[in-house]
């Protein structure tokens, strides 16, 4: 059977989307011995600046800086995938071949409609890779039905009140430096493509600005906001900080 176990597994709609959302998270829980896989649903080919052939470099290169354990591309057709069930059986497959404890995806509300509708999509795939009445095959060996512990949200354009934060104070460099990595998407000064809502020398301080705003009320530098459809338990009141 052909598994490649992780402890967590990020999706993005594009490229990009799990460096700016989560990426702190992920340095955070590596730091704690803990493996992480990346899964692309598109390979962002609608954006206004870059190529399919960039943006794949660039993604690799974040990778690289994240020290993550596999990157794939499910190659939707960005701006028109579904949450139907063609597209719920693809991520159940990915799902079954990782088989995380914990997932994080796209915010369930954003400026981009694919953000929610990938969000729509993650959360679905991830109950229905749960039965085993639904067969699935990844490279020509048979899945067994596997369900995540979890479900998390990232926090990204629009202003979401988080359910909880993840200090990522000592990994906040080494974030944005992922982030960078997507020169073509992110301010350069040098560059004579048009501007777009994230190209900004002013977006990247919002995203500095953002890490500070969910870190100060839990005490720390800088933090990762993060949604959840369902209430959070906790075993010991001591570790709530």
């Amino acid at each position: 059977m052909s598994i490649n176990k992780v402890n967590i597994l990020a999706f993005g709609a594009h490229p990009d989307d799990v460096e700016l959302g989560c990426a702190g998270t992920i340095l955070a829980q590596k730091a704690k011995g803990n493996t992480a896989a990346i899964a692309d649903f598109t390979q962002g080919e609608l954006g206004t600046r870059g190529t399919i052939e960039s943006r794949k470099k660039e993604a690799d290169a974040a990778a690289a800086i994240l020290g993550i354990k596999e990157r794939i591309n499910l190659s939707f057709r960005d701006g028109f995938f579904e949450n139907d069930e063609w597209h719920q059986r693809e991520v159940i497959k990915v799902i079954r071949y990782f088989q995380p404890d914990i997932i994080l995806c796209n915010a369930i509300f954003d400026r981009h409609p694919d953000h929610g509708r990938a969000s729509e999509l993650v959360k679905n795939a991830a109950f229905l890779s749960g039965l085993p009445k639904i067969k699935t095959q990844w490279e020509g060996h048979t899945q067994e039905a596997y369900r995540p512990k979890a479900v998390y949200h990232y926090i990204q354009a629009y202003e979401t009140h988080a359910n909880f934060a993840v200090d990522i104070t000592d990994y906040f460099d080494l974030k944005m430096k992922s982030v960078l990595a997507y020169s073509s998407q992110f301010y350069n000064p040098e560059s004579d493509e048009p501007n777009t809502f994230i190209s900004s020398e002013a977006f990247l301080e919002y995203v500095k600005a953002r890490a500070v705003a969910y870190g100060v009320p839990i005490g720390v530098k800088y933090a990762e906001g993060f949604t959840a459809a369902r209430y959070l338990g906790v075993n010991d009141l001591n570790n709530i900080f």
